[in-house]
């Protein structure tokens, strides 16, 4: 059901059984998958939205990136199936950069929180209230951001990761740990998030042995990653965390 007093740009394209709420904005360049809720006063532009999505009131997918060196080039927002988002959260939509915004399947973006231009959001990510993620961040699957989280540009963060509510985050996270703090420290593993998703007991060993090597063996980042590579070669979850820290530009997060 589509609202009387919805406005909806004719370019939009509107999937089946799509029901649009009182006053919602749809722009131009949007596309809406089977199934999706728009609440009332919800705005939409420049825009590829999945199926069964749900967008609450006042929630702002698709308008323009918040940085100066923005244009007016043709860039979108993209929201993968499943996801909600709610009350007043927004997701600019990409620069030049890379085109896009993307926020993946399953999400739950809480009231208030910001995706800014050209993030990375994986699937099944949970990002708390009043979070404020600045521009080409990389979130990987089932991270979870607890509230006032701040990430700051260029920032990634690996699978699995649980970030304590207030934290402030400047360096990447290496997959499968949870951090926080003022200038995030790493606080060991996500056992909870790990045990939730029913990771082999061996390998949750094997993630605990791997951190100590990293971090507690007093040896230089470079020669603990060669020696955890050489006991782990045949784990693939210690190898996500080897080949996530080689990967890093901005400096991995550490303990305290």
């Amino acid at each position: 059901m589509i609202h009387s007093t919805a406005v909806i740009d004719k370019s939009a394209v509107i999937g089946k059984d799509v029901q649009i709420g009182p006053y919602a904005v749809i722009g131009e360049d949007v596309v809406i998958g089977d199934g999706t809720i728009i609440a009332a006063h919800a705005t939409i532009e420049c825009a590829r939205i999945g199926k069964n999505c749900k967008i609450f009131s006042h929630a702002s997918i698709g308008a323009p990136p918040q940085d100066l060196k923005y244009a007016g080039e043709k860039t979108v927002a993209v929201i993968g199936d499943g996801t909600t988002v709610r009350e007043f959260a927004t997701v600019n939509r990409g620069t030049s950069a890379s085109g896009q915004t993307i926020v993946g399947k399953n999400c739950l973006l809480m009231t208030c929180s910001h995706v800014a231009h050209d993030c990375i959001v994986g699937n099944n990510c949970i990002i708390a209230n009043c979070c404020a993620i600045a521009g080409h961040v990389e979130l990987g699957d089932n991270v979870i951001l607890g509230g006032l989280t701040a990430i700051h540009q260029f920032v990634k963060i690996g699978k699995f990761v649980i970030a304590g509510g207030g934290s402030m985050i400047s360096m990447d996270i290496i997959p499968y740990t949870q951090a926080q703090g003022d200038r995030a420290k790493l606080f060991g593993l996500n056992l909870v998030g790990l045990k939730r998703a029913r990771i082999p007991i061996a390998e949750i060993e094997n993630l605990k042995h791997a951190y100590k090597i990293l971090f507690a063996s007093k040896l230089p980042l470079e020669q603990a990653v060669a020696k955890a590579e050489e006991e782990f070669s045949g784990s693939l979850y210690v190898q996500d965390i080897l080949t996530f820290i080689k990967r890093s530009q901005r400096g991995i997060c550490r303990p305290k």
